[in-house]
C-alpha cells in the first residue's frame, strides 16, 4: 500500500459519470469512432484504460445505486427511486466514506436515486446530502423525466409551476434526439442550459475549494453526473454538424468539451497533481442497429446490444482513472471492474477496512491502479447483474465466461425476451475471449459451465454478498 500522507493517500477525488455513452463513443476506446472526444482521449492518453469494466445493472438508477453502494442493485427494489429514496438511512456511501476520512463531498448533477417528495415547498429527504455529500446541485431524474427543477441541497430552487409539451425529432426513434416528456419544468431551468450549468457549478466547486485554506487538510471529493448525453440531444450551435454521427454525436461532442472545462479548471487551480480522476458512463447507448448503417459509427465499439440489456453494450463501459505520478500514463488494463468496486477501491486508498455490512459487492482495484500488491484485499472475478427490462434475467460473468438466464436481450434490443421451445437451449452461454460480440451461443455444448456458473450466481444471489468477509481475507 502507499504510505499514509495526505499527498498519497488522500489526493482530491473527482467522480465523472456521463449518461448513455456507447462503450465505442470515445476515441481511445474505438479508432473507427465519428465522434472527436479530445478531452476523454486526454485522460486516457495520462491514466489507465480499462477494457474490461461494467456497469452494475443496465439503466441510469440501476448504475447509480451499484456505485454509490458498493451494493448490486438487485438487491434492492429500484423501481420505488421516483417518489422513495434507494438508499437507506446510514447506508455507507462513497461520499460518506470519504466525508468520514476528512473530505468535503459535493455532487453536482443528476441523482435519479429518489427522494421523498411531498410537495416543492418543502425539504426533499433522502438524497445527496442525506448521503454523505455536503452540498449538492442538480436534478432529481434525467433530463427528459419530469417535473423538471433546480435541487440546492435538499430544497427547490423553484417549483415546477410552468408546464412543457413533449418534443420528438424527426428520422429518430421515439426515445431519441431532442425528446423530452411533457410536464412541470421550473422557471429557472431551460433543458437546453443543464449542461453548462452543471459544468459551471462543477467549476464553482473546485475554484473555491482551491482557494479555501484549508484544502490542504480537507481534500475534496466531488462527484459530477452529467445527464448527457442521454435524450434530449440538445448541441450548443458550435457543434450542430460537426461530428460524423448525426445529432448524438454533436451532442457527444459538447459534453466532452464540457468534461474539458472541468479538467481545465483543477489545471488552472493547481490540483492536477493531486487529483484522482474517474470518468465512467452509467449504461449503454440508445443506438441502434440503423443508426450504426445510417452514420457508419457504432456506438457501442463491437458489442452487442445496447442501454438496458444483457448483452455486452448495456454495461460494459469506457473507464478510465487519472492520478498523476501514482498511475502509470497511457496504460491499459484488462481487469475485470464493476462500480461497485469503487467503494471498496477507495476504502483501501484510506487504509480502512469496511464494516461487514457494507459495500457487499465492492473490491479495491488500487493494486491494478498503482501496481503495488494489496496482499489482503479480495480480486474480482465475477460479476452478477440483473437485465434492464427483463426483471427475471440474470447475468453472472466468471473469467471468460458469460451465462445470462434466458434467452432475448433483457432490455431494448429485440427480440427482448425468447420463450425457450422444446429445443432451444434454456439461456446463453458466451465465452467472452473468442467471441466478444456475443454470437456463439455454447449453452448447450458446456453443460458443465452452465451448471458451475449457475451454483456461482445462486451462492452470490443468496448470501447477500459477494465480497469475502473480512476475516476471510486473512486477519
Amino acid at each position: 500500500m502507499p504510505p499514509a500522507n495526505a499527498e498519497v493517500s488522500r489526493p482530491n477525488i473527482v467522480v465523472i459519470l456521463v449518461d448513455d455513452m456507447g462503450y465505442g463513443d470515445p476515441g481511445c476506446f474505438n479508432s473507427q469512432s465519428k465522434i472527436p472526444t479530445p478531452h476523454i482521449d486526454s485522460l486516457a492518453q495520462h491514466g489507465m484504460r480499462f477494457t474490461d469494466a461494467h456497469a452494475p445493472g443496465p439503466l441510469c438508477h440501476m448504475s447509480r445505486y451499484g456505485l454509490m453502494t458498493g451494493r448490486y442493485p438487485f438487491r434492492t427494489d429500484v423501481r420505488v427511486w421516483p417518489r422513495q429514496p434507494l438508499i437507506e438511512p446510514g447506508q455507507m456511501t462513497i461520499a460518506s466514506l470519504a466525508k468520514s476520512n476528512g473530505y468535503r463531498t459535493a455532487m453536482v448533477g443528476k441523482w435519479h436515486l429518489g427522494f421523498a417528495e411531498d410537495g416543492y415547498d418543502k425539504p426533499l429527504p433522502g438524497g445527496p446530502v442525506d448521503c454523505g455529500f455536503d452540498q449538492f446541485f442538480g436534478i432529481r431524474a434525467s433530463t427528459d423525466i419530469p417535473p423538471y427543477f433546480y435541487i440546492r441541497n435538499d430544497r427547490a430552487v423553484q417549483a415546477p409551476t410552468e408546464t412543457i409539451a413533449a418534443n420528438h425529432s424527426e428520422g429518430w426513434s421515439p426515445i431519441q434526439g431532442a425528446f423530452w416528456r411533457a410536464g412541470g419544468i421550473a422557471p429557472d431551468l431551460s433543458l437546453k442550459e443543464v449542461l453548462p450549468r452543471f459544468t459551471q457549478e462543477a467549476v464553482d466547486v473546485i475554484q473555491r475549494h482551491a482557494s479555501d485554506v484549508g484544502s490542504e487538510s480537507n481534500p475534496l471529493m466531488l462527484y459530477l453526473a452529467y445527464p448527457a448525453p442521454h435524450t434530449p440531444w440538445l448541441p450548443d450551435e458550435q457543434y450542430v454538424g460537426q461530428s460524423g454521427a448525426g445529432l448524438y454525436g454533436d451532442f457527444m461532442m459538447m459534453v466532452d468539451a464540457q468534461i474539458g472545462r472541468v479538467l481545465e479548471t483543477l489545471r488552472e487551480s493547481n490540483m492536477e497533481d493531486d487529483t484522482l480522476v474517474i470518468f465512467t458512463s452509467d449504461n449503454g447507448p440508445c443506438w441502434y442497429d440503423r443508426d450504426v448503417e445510417r452514420f457508419g459509427h457504432d456506438s457501442a465499439g463491437g458489442l452487442r446490444g445496447m442501454k438496458a440489456d444483457a448483452w455486452e453494450a448495456g454495461h460494459r463501459m469506457p473507464f478510465i482513472v487519472r492520478w498523476p505520478k501514482r498511475v502509470q500514463p497511457a496504460t491499459q488494463s484488462d481487469h475485470l471492474v464493476c462500480f461497485t468496486d469503487l467503494l471498496a477501491t477507495l476504502a483501501d486508498l484510506f487504509e480502512i477496512e469496511l464494516p461487514d455490512d457494507a459495500a457487499p459487492d465492492s473490491f479495491s482495484f488500487l493494486s491494478e491502479l498503482t501496481g503495488v500488491d494489496a496482499p489482503r484485499a479480495a480480486v474480482r472475478s465475477q460479476f452478477v447483474m440483473r437485465a434492464g427490462s427483463v426483471a427475471s434475467m440474470m447475468t453472472i460473468r466468471s473469467g471468460d465466461w458469460k451465462l445470462i438466464t434466458g434467452l432475448g436481450s433483457g432490455g431494448f434490443s429485440k427480440p427482448k425476451r425468447i420463450p425457450a421451445g422444446p429445443d432451444d437451449p434454456a439461456g446463453q452461454l458466451y465465452n467472452l475471449a473468442e467471441d466478444r460480440s456475443e454470437s456463439n451461443n455454447l449453452y448447450e455444448d458446456r453443460p458443465e459451465i452452465v451448471a458451475r456458473l449457475k451454483a456461482d450466481m445462486e451462492t452470490i444471489v443468496d448470501q447477500g454478498r459477494s465480497r469475502p468477509r473480512t476475516a476471510s481475507l486473512g486477519k
